[in-house]
């Protein structure tokens, strides 16, 4: 079996195959050919973690395996990172374990590459501005992922701590682009035409009268029950688009949406299916768009099965006998 450290793990997966080996993984799933299995989410009971574990399967390539991890709140404050996961993949053809991967930055990049690709297939053309709710860990890979696929001009940011917000400007000006850190989400709103929300709210941030007509929304912080970002007359108005519509309705933001009865199945439409042609995107300029990314293991197990095959390639990680 071979290891991988996280920094094997990052030198190993860039932004741009990132991206292109989660679109493969969308598109795979919209074939049939792809599948996530039921995902286990609990809390632990110690120390306010959850943690879960998320299995699938894609047989055109093929993998098999699952990522088990989750988010621990008081990390920080031990010098560690809240979001704390691993992947082990298995050979799909015995059975064996084949690698166990660190997760940690795969999974900031893999859902960063989610939001930019929903990003490059609805977002208009000409969207220039980004707005980003939710300035942690998560918001530099979303910021990187989203400049490989649209000209980003200006970047507006909110959190709930404005020391991070103020922080974040740092990262957004190492690309070259101007920051302005927003005392409101609404202001990130009202200025933006592409937003992204990743944060762990279970209470609505946006609100449907803030959104310009032709603003795309990735809302990528629901990935667990009883979590929301965004308004649901919000969610109702919008065309919407989702990476798995069961996870999307059970632990993603259209969840309240699709419990009230706002929304039904036939609203939903999987990235993966705008993405190899069999279903339309954006519709109109002035349209809303919407894409839930609830974060499904086919996302987790494509990357490290890249990081995988590029280590066999280059000789990297720890081969130890299992």
């Amino acid at each position: 079996m071979l290891i991988l450290s996280e920094a094997q793990a990052r030198q190993l997966v860039g932004i741009d195959d990132a991206i292109e080996a989660v679109a493969a993984t969308f598109r795979a799933m919209a074939k049939g050919a792809a599948r996530n299995y039921p995902v286990v989410r609990e809390g632990v009971g110690l120390n306010d973690a959850v943690f879960g574990v998320k299995a699938g399967a894609d047989v055109s390539t093929p993998f098999l395996g699952l990522k088990a991890g989750g988010y621990w709140p008081g990390n920080m404050a031990k010098g560690l990172g809240n979001h704390q996961s691993s992947t082990l993949l298995f050979d799909p053809a015995t059975g064996r374990a084949a690698a166990l991967v660190s997760a940690n930055y795969l999974t900031g990049i893999r859902t960063g590459a989610a939001s930019a690709l929903a990003t490059r297939a609805l977002a208009r053309p000409e969207a220039s501005v980004l707005g980003i709710i939710g300035t942690g860990g998560q918001s530099p890979h979303q910021l990187a992922c989203t400049a490989r696929v649209r000209n980003l001009t200006r970047v507006h940011g909110w959190d709930t701590s404005a020391e991070s917000a103020a922080r974040f400007r740092e990262t957004v000006e190492a690309l070259g682009l101007d920051y302005v850190a927003e005392a409101d989400p609404e202001a990130v709103a009202r200025a933006a035409d592409v937003i992204i929300t990743v944060t762990p709210s279970q209470k609505p941030i946006l609100q449907k009268a803030w959104i310009r007509p032709g603003t795309h929304i990735s809302a990528m912080g629901a990935d667990t029950k009883g979590k929301q970002e965004l308004d649901t007359a919000l969610v109702a108005a919008a065309r919407l688009f989702v990476d798995e519509a069961a996870q999307s309705v059970s632990i993603g933001e259209f969840q309240h949406a699709f419990a009230a009865g706002l929304i039904g199945p036939e609203a939903l439409t999987p990235l993966g299916a705008v993405l190899d042609g069999s279903a339309t995107g954006r519709h109109a300029a002035d349209e809303v768009t919407i894409f839930d990314g609830t974060g499904v293991a086919l996302q987790d197990l494509v990357v490290a099965e890249l990081a995988w095959r590029k280590a066999l390639e280059s000789g990297a990680g720890v081969t130890v006998d299992y």
